[in-house]
Order: structure tokens, then C-alpha cells, then sequence
């Protein structure tokens, strides 16, 4: 493998810097060729079926199914008991972490005597996207799925391209799928969305996937909901002198290797750290086994920063709005309080995204492209519905009747303020 330097390097004493860096930042905006494909595909299947589903199975997977086969059945199968403790152990992470924010119903009485609230109950039928193709994403089934089960979903309804790997199967089931469909692609999307004779609709999408799988999502809204549109992974270090060059490199290698529209961001005042971070990455990538995929993103998605100080840092990242951002300066935890646009946060040398990743408890579906400017990661409260409850007693009601009535009129909604006078007009005998 080559070992010269594929990635960009820009620093703030270059004339175009502002320029340069301006350029990093991104907003999700759909390719016009894949919104027409993906609309083809969606049409497809909502025309034919589990025909279409076998047909691109052929087409894209290589693989011969009927409609039969797209069920994958529950099998006997144990992992190593090395991959049996630690998806055990991850999930008793996950799910605890998400006990603690899952919605309890709630009621109070407002200032003239009625009551409010909310309720939440889950959702019936949800369907989780797990990717697959390179790798059996064991780690996705778990940090999907196991929020769905915690949350009371009833019927938890996977896809992910097949032949489904044994091991991937073993953590869906054991995170508490219900049913499992080797259906990958948008034309999954499109089976979960509008159903078919073999798999029956749902009512919220979730998961991650490639950019077929997102814009599938994304056309699909309305039909079903959806959790979010996470696309290709990401990850922003903002480090300084206290940081490790060896341990930076690794974690930017290690998001490198999702491979195909991964962006990598490394941000420093340190000159010195800069160089060491190159010749890391020099050192660690060639010893790497998924050298196609580094090469790629390194050549394509790499972008080393010299910046004057840790503020123009922090700046430059609240634009990029990263999925993963991690931060290995002076004061990390204070500079954190002040990031907004990031899904989510690292602090210090021994907190690698891997660890969040694969283990800590917080799912690692989280918003990629910028758009954690406006969303946020999957939670267990995704898997609820919401309803407002109101009760008002007559005595309450003609408190505020006045106030209702006003509005009613400025917005010249007579019907609607008789259906409150209505109700305190004296009966004729």
C-alpha cells in the first residue's frame, strides 16, 4: 500500500484559509439521479411486491430468493462466548441508559382548574434498517433494536441485506426482533413503508444506511415516520498539546474505515501535534486490513487544520455540525458546554468514539451531513407516540371563556367561539 500523504492539510497562515475551510461545511442535499432511481424502486415495490424484492435481491445481492426465503427463521446458533458477554454486556448499557429517559405519563392542574397532560404509549410496529454488506453490523442490531424492545414496541420488524451472518442474527434476536427479512436496499425502505404480501407495513422507520437507503427514507416520509437521516459516518477531533498523536490517528483511521462518503476532520492550534498526527496516520494506515476503504476516505474525506487558537476550532466545528466530535484540550468539558451542533461529544484521551460506538449506552445512530444542526441521535422516546390530554370542568371553562372568545374573533372563527358560548347559554323552558 502507498504510503504517501493522500489527505488535505490547511493552516490559518494560508491566503484562502477562510475560503478553504468554508468549504467543509455541508448541508444533506439530494443527488437528482438517485431521487429518480429511488423513486423507480419505491414504485416497484409498490407495484409488485415481494417480486421486486426478489428481483433486486438477484440484481444488487447476488443472491436466488422466493418469497418464502425472505423470512429469515430463527436458528440455533451460538457466538464465541467472548461475543455472547460482550453483547450481553453492551445491552445492559443500553438499556439501562434508556430507562432513564423513557417518557412517563404526566398530569397537573392548570391555573383555572383544568387538567393537562400527556400520555405516551409505543408504537405498535416499527421497522429497523440494520446496513450490512461489508461487515455483520452487530453493534447497530443492538444500539436499534434494544431501544425498541425497552420502550414496549410489540412487533420489531428488522431488514438487512443478506445472507444474514449468524452472529448478526443471534444479537437481533437476543436485542428482541421479532421478525428478521435478508432485504436490503431502498426497496427495503419501500416494503417497510407501503408492505408487502410477505411483509406487512410498519408505522416508523429507523436505523442507518448508504445514501440509497437514506433518500429512500426521505421519500418515504408521510407514508410511515422516520427516526432521522443519518447517512455515512464522521468524526471531528479538536485536539491540542495534551493529546496523543497516536491515540488522534487511531480514532481518525477508525472512522475512516466505514469507507464511502466518510468524512474525517482533524483540528489543532499545535503545529507540532499536527506533525505527529501525520506521521501517525502514515504509520497506523498501511498496518490497517480494510485498506480500500481508508484509502478512499483519506483521499476524498480527510482534512487536517492548523487553526490560530481552540476558539476558531470550536467555531469551524459548530459549522460542520459532526456526528462524532471529539475533543482532547484543555478544559474539554468546559469548552462542551458551549457545542451545539455535534450528535455527539468525546471528552479526553481514553474516550474513543469505538467506545461509544459499540458499548457505553447512548445509541450511536446519530444525525451525519450537517444535519445535527437540527436533529439529534435515536432515543427510546422515538419509539413513543405523544398525546396531549385535557379536562375541563365547567367552572374552568368559564374562567377563561373571555380569553378564548378574543382570539376567536381576531382570527374570525365564529363557529369555534360558539362552541364555547354555547355551553353557558340559559336553556329556553
Amino acid at each position: 500500500m502507498s504510503t504517501t500523504k493522500p489527505w488535505r492539510v490547511l493552516r490559518f497562515t494560508q491566503p484562502k484559509f477562510t475560503k478553504s475551510v468554508a468549504a467543509l461545511m455541508r448541508h444533506a442535499s439530494p443527488d437528482a439521479t438517485r431521487v429518480a432511481t429511488v423513486a423507480e424502486i419505491i414504485a416497484a415495490v409498490r407495484h409488485e411486491g415481494d417480486a421486486a424484492l426478489v428481483r433486486y435481491a438477484k440484481k444488487w445481492s447476488k443472491i436466488d430468493l422466493t418469497p418464502a426465503t425472505l423470512l429469515v427463521p430463527p436458528r440455533k446458533f451460538m457466538p464465541p462466548a467472548e461475543v455472547i458477554a460482550a453483547i450481553d454486556y453492551a445491552l445492559r448499557n443500553i438499556r439501562e441508559f434508556s430507562k432513564l429517559r423513557k417518557p412517563r405519563n404526566w398530569s397537573r392542574t392548570n391555573r383555572e382548574g383544568a387538567t393537562v397532560g400527556e400520555k405516551f404509549d409505543p408504537l405498535e410496529r416499527v421497522g429497523i434498517y440494520v446496513p450490512g454488506g461489508t461487515a455483520p453490523l452487530v453493534s447497530t442490531a443492538l444500539m436499534t433494536v434494544a431501544l425498541a424492545k425497552e420502550a414496549g414496541v410489540r412487533e420489531i420488524v428488522v431488514t438487512t441485506p443478506g445472507p444474514v451472518d449468524d452472529t448478526l442474527r443471534y444479537a437481533l434476536m437476543t436485542a428482541g426482533a421479532t421478525e428478521i427479512y435478508q432485504v436490503g436496499g431502498a426497496q427495503a425502505i419501500a416494503a417497510l413503508a407501503y408492505g408487502t404480501d410477505t411483509i406487512a407495513r410498519v408505522q416508523k422507520i429507523f436505523g442507518p444506511g448508504n445514501a440509497w437507503v437514506t433518500e429512500a427514507k426521505r421519500q418515504v416520509i408521510g407514508a410511515v415516520g422516520i427516526d432521522q437521516l443519518p447517512g455515512p459516518s464522521e468524526i471531528a477531533v479538536v485536539a491540542d498539546d495534551t493529546a496523543k498523536a497516536t491515540f488522534v490517528a487511531a480514532d481518525l483511521l477508525a472512522q475512516a474505515e466505514h469507507g464511502s462518503g466518510s468524512q474525517v476532520l482533524f483540528l489543532t492550534p499545535s503545529a507540532r501535534l499536527l506533525g505527529e498526527v501525520e506521521a501517525q496516520l502514515t504509520a497506523q494506515w498501511p498496518a490497517l486490513s480494510r485498506g480500500k476503504h481508508l484509502t478512499e476516505v483519506l483521499e476524498t474525506g480527510c482534512t487536517l487544520v492548523l487553526v490560530e487558537d481552540v476558539g476558531e476550532a470550536i467555531g469551524l466545528v459548530e459549522d460542520f455540525a459532526p456526528e462524532h466530535l471529539t475533543l482532547v484540550i484543555k478544559d474539554a468539558r468546559q469548552w462542551s458546554e458551549t457545542i451545539k451542533n455535534a450528535g455527539a461529544i468525546f471528552l479526553g484521551n481514553y474516550s474513543p468514539v469505538a467506545a461509544g460506538d459499540f458499548i457505553a449506552g447512548p445509541s450511536h445512530v446519530l444525525p451525519t451531513g450537517g444535519s445535527a444542526k437540527a436533529f439529534s441521535g435515536l432515543t427510546i422516546d422515538q419509539f413513543f407516540r405523544r398525546t396531549s390530554v385535557v379536562e375541563y370542568p365547567e367552572r374552568a371553562l368559564q374562567r377563561v371563556q373571555k380569553h378564548i372568545e378574543a382570539i376567536c374573533a381576531v382570527e374570525k372563527l365564529d363557529a369555534h367561539a360558539r362552541s364555547i358560548s354555547i355551553r353557558f347559554e340559559k336553556e329556553k323552558p
